[in-house]
């Protein structure tokens, strides 16, 4: 493991994914060699998804970060109707399962939401993943405004981890929680923020600018 890519909290929740491939892989070396290879290649697979490097944040207040790693699939006007209950920008991210899952504040802030509903495990890309699949929603109350984050689970995501809770205080780019595996992340900002990217751009949570406030 190199320093600054691992982080102890991140690889703890691959513990029993490590301990089952790496059973399986001795069982598999034991009765055919060139399976254990395999499986020897997995865990090295495991390290490197649960991978968790240092980011650096823009100070601007106005500034806000991507929440996750990944692919912009989507940028649209939509109701948010579990926390604000208004009409707000969604900038959805999609993670596939090379990319970093540790999810990120988009802004400096107080946690003053955080609900996990319980759903469906359809295709993180599919159109209706965002209301029918497994989520948490989060919300950070910053200095201008309040922005809500919403980690979805997809077809191979099962697990969707929170490490902050209601009343911690977070700052920007820093970790609130992860998602295993390819996944969803959405984060819903004000109508008059300018969005700085565009559908299709690659981002990385904490570190691009996905928009600035107004």
């Amino acid at each position: 493991m190199v320093c600054g890519l691992m982080r102890w909290q991140t690889i703890y929740e691959a513990r029993w994914i490590l301990a089952v491939a790496v059973v399986a892989t001795g069982i598999l070396s034991w009765i055919f060699p060139w399976l254990g290879l395999l499986g020897l290649l997995f865990i090295l697979y495991v390290f490197y998804f649960f991978r968790d490097p240092e980011r650096s944040s823009p100070a601007d207040a106005d500034i806000v970060v991507a929440a996750a790693d990944g692919v912009v699939a989507g940028i649209e006007e939509i109701e948010e109707k579990e926390v604000l209950k208004t009409k707000m920008l969604r900038v959805a991210i999609f993670l596939s399962v090379f990319d970093v899952h540790t999810n990120r504040a988009p802004i400096e802030g107080k946690v003053t939401f955080s609900h996990r509903t319980l759903g469906k495990m359809l295709d993180a890309r599919h159109p209706d993943a965002t209301t029918l699949n497994e989520y948490w929603t989060w919300a950070f109350e910053g200095a201008k405004t309040t922005l809500v984050v919403r980690q979805i689970t997809g077809a191979i995501a099962r697990r969707i981890v929170g490490w902050s809770k209601v009343g911690d205080t977070v700052k920007k780019g820093e970790r609130f929680g992860m998602i295993r595996f390819g996944s969803r992340t959405e984060v819903y900002l004000p109508l008059n923020s300018t969005i700085t990217v565009k559908v299709g751009d690659r981002v990385q949570g904490g570190a691009t600018v996905i928009a600035r406030l107004s």
